[in-house]
């Protein structure tokens, strides 16, 4: 006989997929917990962070950026032979196009920066009051197991955080074609509310070996997961309460995810 809640060999070896499985479910009761008081009080830390941190950018950021970006557009010999020709064709200037050119890359450069600063408070304060909610209200069965789980949620934040500003700023180039532009957001955003919600829904619950098999077993899920969430972040209002609605879709899911898994390993014994 095993001992109860480990994991047995053949499930650990056992890396089908749940494909979208309670995906559906989890937005649902995450769209009815947001509702809750404490739920919408949660709200306010991940936003005024985020408020905050446009500002402080902004007013840092702005000028010495938008220097930069108007020198570098003066420079290039590019820009400058396109702006002759430009001239030549009766068109606008490259006066014309810094006018509107370096406000829209200071905006993209900026705002994502304080996006993912708000996503990152979420994770790290907001996310336990989150999970505490949600686990006391339908999953109170479900023991608590993780070991280290502030630790494991703030290098996870940080990492995450770290990858996504230095992928944003690298990628920069493919706003230059919007489509491609518009394809690397969704992408970027994808790979951040997965990777940071993904293990802040389950860490306090899950030991480590189970983090990793239910990552593995529901990749699908928790990247469409991200993947919507990523579309919703296109829409400016959803900043308001996305930090803390996409944390309450992880937690219903993940934690659902770990129930099952705890359910099979208790008819292995």
């Amino acid at each position: 006989m095993q001992p109860h809640n480990s994991i047995s060999p053949s499930q650990s070896s056992d890396a089908r997929s749940e494909g979208l499985s309670g995906v559906g479910s989890a937005f649902w009761r995450a769209l009815v917990s947001q509702l809750h008081p404490r739920m919408l009080f949660a709200l306010l830390l991940p936003f005024l962070i985020m408020l905050v941190g446009a500002l402080l950018l902004l007013w840092l950021g702005l000028g010495p950026l938008t220097d930069w970006l108007n020198a570098q557009l003066s420079q290039s010999t590019m820009l400058i032979a396109a702006n002759d020709w430009m001239l030549s064709m009766g068109l606008f200037s490259l006066a014309g196009l810094k006018a509107w050119l370096v406000p829209f890359v200071v905006v993209i450069v900026l705002l994502p920066i304080s996006g993912i600063l708000g996503l990152t408070v979420a994770a790290i304060f907001v996310m336990p009051m989150v999970v505490t909610h949600v686990s006391r209200q339908h999953f109170p069965g479900l023991a608590l197991q993780g070991q280290h789980s502030l630790v494991v949620s703030v290098w996870n934040a940080v990492w995450v955080s770290t990858v996504f500003v230095l992928g944003w700023l690298l990628t920069l180039p493919f706003w230059l074609f919007p489509p491609l532009g518009l394809l690397i957001s969704l992408l970027w955003w994808t790979f951040a509310f997965s990777r940071i919600m993904r293990i802040d829904a389950i860490v306090e619950h899950a030991t480590t070996q189970e983090r990793s098999l239910l990552i593995k077993r529901n990749s699908t899920g928790f990247w469409s997961i991200g993947m919507v969430c990523a579309v919703m972040n296109l829409i400016p209002p959803a900043w308001i309460f996305l930090p803390v609605f996409s944390g309450l879709v992880y937690t219903y899911y993940g934690l659902a995810a770990l129930q099952r898994l705890r359910a099979e390993t208790t008819l292995d014994m």
